[in-house]
C-alpha cells in the first residue's frame, strides 16, 4: 500500500475528485445540491488537469438537465468514458435517456445528491425521493454513507459498470453528504488505474456506433420480438452484484477499506436490526454500539448496492437470533404498501425463506418506519426509538420519527436528551449571518484542523434557501478517531455568536456543556457585556461554570482595513480560545488558508 494522504474536502468535491479523473467527458447543468460536482470538473478543466489516462476531460455545459443526459447518451455511443452530476428534478429529466442507456447495456456513472422532489411544496434539501423514482430505469444503484465512502465509491462504481456492463447510479445524500466537510483518506491515481481496466475500456470503445464496424442499435421493435428481447440483459444484471462484491474486494486490497454489499453492523446476536440506506446508517452504527455496550443486542444493515437487489447476500446478513426488522425509507410513497425499501425487504425476506438462504428460519417481525424527509434531523435518540418501538409487544407499523406528527398520529416520540457522543470529541456551534463570511471561515477553520493536526475533523453548515441575511449554524466536530455523527452538535464544548442581535431571541447557553466556552462578538465594552444577556441566559451561564469571552470584532476588522468582514477575526478567537494547536501556528495557517481561499477573488 502507498503512504496514506489525508484531505479535508466535502462530498460534492470527493465525488468528482474520482469521476473527473476516470472520465473523458462530463456533461453538466447546475442545480442543488450536485452543482459543485461540475464546477469542479468544470474549473480542473479550465486549467489542464488531466485524467488517468493523460487526457483533459472535455466538460459541456449544456441547457437542461435533459440536454446533459442527452450529451452522456450520445457520448457513450461515441464510446467515450462519460458521466453527470445531478439531482432532483433535474435527475426526472434525464429519466428517458436513462432508460435507453440502460436498455443498450452501456457503461456509465450518474452521480446524484440525493434530493426532495417537489410535492406539496418544492425544497431544495435531501431526501431520496428523487432516487427512488428513478428505480425502474435499470440502472444498478450504489449508495454511499459518508465523504470517505464518496469517494471510494465513484470509482467502485465505475470499475464495476465498465465490468458488468449495466450502468450505475451512484448516490449520496443530498446536503448532509454532500456539502459535509470531513477528513478523508485521498484516492490515489496508481490506485485509480490499478481499479480500471484498460481492456474492459478498449471493451467499451469497440461497442460505439462506429461505420468502421457497423451495427444496428436502439430501433423501434414490434410486439412479434420487442418481450424476447427485453429479457436478454437478465444475465448482465444476475452477475452484477456479484461484480460489485469483487471490485470491493479488490478495492479493500489495496486501500485496507473493505466493503460488503449488504454490510451488518453490530452485534453478531443481535435481536433487532433496521435496515437503511445512506448517511442515516453511519447515525445508526454508532447508536448500536452505544446501545449494545450497556446490555442490547442491536444491529444494522446498511444497503450499499440497492439495484440489482441480491437476495441472497442480503439474507446471509441477517443474524439467525434476528426477532425484529425495522426498515427504514428516507421517501414517502403514497398510495403504496410501504415505501421502497421495505416492499423490497418483504420480498426479499419471503424469496429468501422460500428458498432456504440464510440464517434465520422463521419470519421476524418487519416494521415499516419513514425519517428525514427533506433533510429532517436523524439523530441517536430517534434511532432509540426505533428500537423501543420494536420491542413492544404492540410495535407501531408504517411510523415515522423525527417529527409531531398530530394529524394521522404515526409518529414516534423520543427523549431529546439521549447523548451518545464521546467526551473526546470537540464539539463547536458558530451563529453567524448569511453572506458575513462565518460559514467561509468556518470551513477554513475545519480544513485547518483537517490538515494541520493529526485530528479527524467534520463540519456542516445549516442556512435555509433564502441564504444571504438569515441565520447560518456552523456544526464543527474534531477529534482522534473517526466521526460517524451525521446528525447536528444539540452539545457543544463552545458556541460562538457572531452577531449580538441573536442573543435576544437565541437560548445559546442551553447547548452549552458543563464548563463549556462561549464567545460573543458585541460593540459594548467588556464591563457592560453581563447586562446585554438575557436573565435566563446569565443563570444558566453561572450554573454550568461556562467560561465567557467577549470581543467587538467590527471595530478590529475596521480598525485593520477589513470593512464589515468580521469572520477572519471571529477565526483567530476560536483558535486562540480553543487551544488546538498553538496560537502561532494557528495564525499563520489562517493567513495561509485566507490567501488560498479570498485571493483569486
Amino acid at each position: 500500500m502507498q503512504e496514506k494522504v489525508f484531505a479535508t474536502i466535502d462530498g460534492n468535491e470527493a465525488a468528482a475528485y474520482v469521476a473527473y479523473r476516470v472520465n473523458e467527458v462530463c456533461a453538466i447543468y447546475p442545480i442543488t445540491p450536485s452543482s459543485n460536482m461540475g464546477e469542479w470538473a468544470d474549473e480542473w478543466a479550465s486549467k489542464g488537469l488531466k485524467n488517468i489516462w493523460g487526457n483533459v476531460p472535455t466538460v459541456c455545459e449544456m441547457q437542461s438537465e435533459a440536454g446533459a443526459a442527452g450529451a452522456v447518451h450520445g457520448s457513450l455511443q461515441a464510446g467515450a468514458l462519460t458521466t453527470t452530476f445531478t439531482a432532483s428534478q433535474g435527475l426526472l429529466l434525464k429519466i428517458p435517456n436513462m432508460f435507453k442507456i440502460a436498455g443498450e447495456l452501456t457503461s456509465t456513472v450518474f452521480n446524484i445528491t440525493a434530493r426532495s422532489i417537489a410535492a406539496h411544496a418544492l425544497s431544495i434539501f435531501g431526501d431520496h425521493s428523487d432516487v427512488m423514482t428513478a428505480r425502474s430505469t435499470g440502472f444498478a444503484f450504489l449508495a454511499s454513507a459518508s465523504v470517505q465512502e464518496v469517494m471510494d465509491f465513484v470509482l467502485i462504481a465505475q470499475a464495476s459498470t465498465l465490468e458488468s456492463r449495466v450502468p450505475f447510479l451512484h448516490f449520496f445524500d443530498g446536503f448532509r453528504t454532500s456539502h459535509e466537510v470531513a477528513k478523508i483518506e485521498v484516492l490515489p491515481d496508481a490506485i485509480m488505474r490499478e481499479m480500471i481496466s484498460d481492456d474492459l475500456v478498449n471493451q467499451h470503445r469497440l461497442r460505439s456506433l462506429s461505420p468502421e464496424r457497423p451495427v444496428i442499435r436502439g430501433t423501434a421493435q414490434n410486439p412479434d420480438v420487442f418481450f424476447q428481447n427485453r429479457e436478454t440483459n437478465n444475465k448482465y444484471y444476475a452477475a452484477c452484484p456479484d461484480i460489485v462484491q469483487q471490485q470491493m474486494d479488490k478495492f479493500a486490497k489495496l486501500t485496507g477499506r473493505q466493503y460488503k454489499i449488504f454490510q451488518y453492523e453490530g452485534d453478531p446476536n443481535a435481536e433487532h436490526i433496521v435496515v437503511i440506506i445512506a448517511s442515516a446508517g453511519e447515525t445508526v452504527q454508532d447508536t448500536c454500539q452505544y446501545l449494545n455496550e450497556r446490555g442490547e443486542k442491536t444491529g444494522v444493515i446498511k444497503v450499499r448496492l440497492y439495484r440489482p437487489f441480491d437476495v441472497k447476500r442480503f439474507m446471509e446478513a441477517i443474524p439467525a437470533t434476528c426477532k425484529t426488522i425495522s426498515v427504514l425509507d428516507r421517501t414517502k410513497e403514497p398510495g403504496a404498501i410501504g415505501d421502497p425499501l421495505y416492499s423490497d425487504v418483504i420480498a426479499a425476506i419471503h424469496e429468501g425463506l422460500t428458498n432456504g438462504w440464510g440464517n434465520i428460519k422463521t419470519l421476524p417481525k418487519i416494521l415499516s418506519g419513514r425519517y428525514g424527509l427533506s433533510s429532517k434531523e436523524f439523530t441517536p435518540a430517534m434511532v432509540k426509538a426505533v428500537f423501543d418501538n420494536a420491542k413492544l409487544e404492540q410495535s407501531k407499523n408504517h411510523f415515522t420519527v423525527g417529527i409531531n406528527d398530530d394529524v394521522t398520529f404515526t409518529s414516534l416520540d423520543y427523549d431529546e436528551t439521549f447523548d451518545i457522543e464521546s467526551e473526546k470529541v470537540f464539539r463547536g456551534l458558530f451563529y453567524g449571518l448569511g453572506s458575513d463570511g462565518t460559514v467561509g471561515a468556518n470551513k477554513n477553520s475545519i480544513k485547518i484542523i483537517g490538515d494541520e493536526t493529526p485530528y479527524y475533523a467534520q463540519g456542516y453548515f445549516v442556512y435555509d434557501s433564502k441564504k444571504a441575511g438569515t441565520m447560518t449554524v456552523s456544526h464543527l466536530r474534531f477529534g482522534p478517531d473517526p466521526i460517524r455523527s451525521p446528525y447536528l452538535v444539540s452539545r457543544a464544548n463552545f458556541i460562538a455568536c457572531h452577531q449580538t442581535v441573536f442573543l435576544e431571541k437565541t437560548d445559546f447557553v442551553s447547548k452549552l456543556m458543563p464548563g463549556g466556552t462561549f464567545l460573543i462578538n458585541t460593540p459594548y465594552p467588556a464591563n457592560e457585556v453581563w447586562g446585554t444577556i438575557p436573565v435566563s441566559q446569565q443563570k444558566a451561564i453561572i450554573e454550568k461554570k461556562i467560561k465567557l469571552f467577549v470581543i467587538d470584532a467590527q471595530k478590529v476588522a475596521e480598525n485593520s482595513g477589513m470593512g464589515r468582514r468580521i469572520n477572519t477575526v471571529m477565526q483567530v478567537c476560536f483558535f486562540a480560545i480553543s487551544g488546538v494547536f498553538p496560537r502561532e501556528q494557528a495564525i499563520e495557517a489562517i493567513k495561509n488558508s485566507t490567501k488560498k481561499t479570498y485571493s483569486r477573488k
